[in-house]
């Protein structure tokens, strides 16, 4: 019999990495410049990596026969436990890069914590992942700032992704009954309680950018429970068309 809490908390972050991973792929051939165009694939390098790691764990603990690659493949947007915040389009690179901020200054401290897991595999995922989200959380802070704090254009196109973004912050720290059973055991952190931290941060940074705290707004979420926007259905349309057109094809 398998851990289905187990399972299901690793698919929330195998989830989360792989979307924002596959968003930042769509980047490929088409950012500002050559730098940052392989800057941005490194990033989502990073992620796919940590993703691939995750699911594969969630298959493992999960114990119905199902892979990472099947986890990854061959569900529909319904069964996927993303926070809506990495499935929002890329628009920009102003929205990119503050919806990467966003996303690595939650997710940084959250692997700090799951490090910590008494669980000793899952804490050598987060381990490794702890010094790729490091950078990732640093870039992005530094380009939100100097993006914010630039010109004319940069600055409102900053503050027109920071309007779209901060409905979804919230959606970042549910948590469903499976986490919250699993916080109890000590196996992850609580999302919660992670949360001054992280608006600590985020102030910081966007006072430093010039652009200010947005007051709060009514926010959207549900993605932890499968209720997702239009914009997974058509990532994931994209994502799975070989698997699913050839379901035994190899490499």
């Amino acid at each position: 019999m398998g851990n289905s809490n187990l399972s299901l908390a690793l698919q929330q972050l195998g989830d989360d990495a792989l979307i924002l991973g596959q968003r930042l792929c769509e980047w490929s051939g088409h950012a500002p410049s050559v730098e940052l165009d392989i800057s941005i694939a490194n990033l989502a390098l990073d992620l796919i990596g940590q993703a691939t790691l995750l699911l594969d764990f969630a298959g493992k603990v999960e114990g119905e026969g199902r892979t990472g690659d099947t986890l990854a493949f061959h569900r529909d947007d319904s069964a996927f436990r993303n926070t809506l915040m990495v499935e929002q389009p890329n628009g920009d690179f102003g929205q990119t890069i503050l919806r990467h901020f966003f996303y690595t200054t939650y997710a940084l401290p959250l692997y700090v914590g799951l490090a910590k897991s008494s669980d000793e595999h899952l804490a050598a995922i987060a381990e490794k992942a702890i010094k790729e989200l490091r950078y990732h959380t640093e870039y992005s802070a530094e380009w939100v700032v100097r993006l914010g704090d630039g010109t004319e254009e940069s600055r409102t196109r900053m503050g027109q992704a920071l309007e779209w973004l901060w409905r979804f912050i919230d959606d970042m720290f549910d948590e469903d009954a499976a986490w919250s059973q699993l916080a109890d055991e000590g196996v992850v952190p609580s999302r919660k309680a992670l949360r001054d931290a992280f608006d600590a941060r985020v102030a910081a940074v966007l006072t430093q950018a010039t652009l200010g705290v947005p007051e709060k707004v009514w926010p959207i979420t549900g993605g932890r429970m499968g209720a997702h926007s239009e914009h997974l259905s058509r990532l994931l349309a994209d994502m799975q068309v070989l698997p699913r057109t050839h379901p035994e094809a190899a490499w």
